[in-house]
């Protein structure tokens, strides 16, 4: 259902996304194993789980004490900036469906080249049989979207509330089932009251982020660190790529929509 009624531009665009995001959260409840897995299912290492698990820690610990600037130094982080603020002049002046698309058209353009980068990274690596050190760059091309996809809405991501929130998209978009449904319960809380959870600890977030995207990308990173035959688990980044990017764009445009909303009612 959508949340606001139609009648303006900025109604209609509410509506879209609403139905969009429906979509999206009703394909990704659906957890199906593939073929590829279940063939590779006896032939993973017990103990790569958690040395995925403790590459994704310390890349995403890394990235959030020291990496942010230099991450930010690989695209145009004030151009972004610019480019919202015109955006809004523009939707200020005159709030019609085209000037309100504007912002997610440029948050998919910034998406749509992270995710060939991040590909061509993955199937470069994958030909040497280099699957666990990809992890640092994956985990650096994500968090560089998700910034540019947020401050392409107007929103930054330096602080502890945006990281929290970043750390749920990133789980959110890997997640299935129940687990989804609770993530997307905390993104939407979090967009409406902008507040950390009660007892909130950094370090179990990431975790938790870290643990979903071992789940998901158990095998592939497996198959990954085989030469040759890596190249189609460093392939897998563009799928997990799209999804992040699809999830933080829809976000981040419900934040953008409702921020909308709540200054026209002020």
């Amino acid at each position: 259902m959508a949340i606001f009624q139609r009648g303006t531009p900025l109604d209609a665009e509410q509506a879209k996304l609403d139905r969009k995001e429906a979509r999206f959260l009703a394909k990704r409840r659906q957890s199906k194993e593939s073929p590829l897995n279940q063939l590779l299912d006896d032939k993973v290492p017990d103990k790569l789980r958690d040395t995925l698990d403790a590459a994704f820690v310390k890349a995403f610990n890394l990235i959030f004490s020291k990496g942010s600037p230099v991450i930010d130094k690989t695209y145009n982080a004030d151009k972004a900036r610019r480019e919202y603020q015109v955006n809004s002049l523009m939707a200020d002046d005159d709030a019609s469906k085209r000037n309100l698309r504007q912002f997610s058209r440029q948050a998919n353009g910034s998406a749509r080249v992270n995710t060939v980068a991040s590909t061509a990274a993955g199937v470069g690596l994958g030909v040497l049989g280099i699957g666990i050190p990809d992890i640092a760059l994956l985990v650096g091309t994500m968090l560089r979207s998700i910034h540019q996809i947020a401050l392409q809405y107007g929103y930054e991501h330096d602080n502890d509330a945006e990281r929290y929130f970043i750390l749920l998209l990133i789980e959110g978009s890997v997640a299935h089932g129940e687990h989804l449904d609770e993530i997307d319960a905390d993104a939407n809380a979090f967009i409406h009251y902008h507040a950390l959870p009660d007892g909130y600890d950094a370090s179990e977030q990431i975790r938790g982020a870290a643990s979903a995207l071992s789940d998901e990308m158990l095998y592939m990173k497996f198959l990954q660190g085989i030469p040759i035959v890596g190249a189609v688990g460093g392939a897998f980044n563009a799928i997990s790529m799209h999804n992040l990017t699809a999830y933080a764009n829809l976000k981040y445009h419900k934040r953008f929509l409702i921020g909308r909303r709540a200054e026209q009612l002020a």
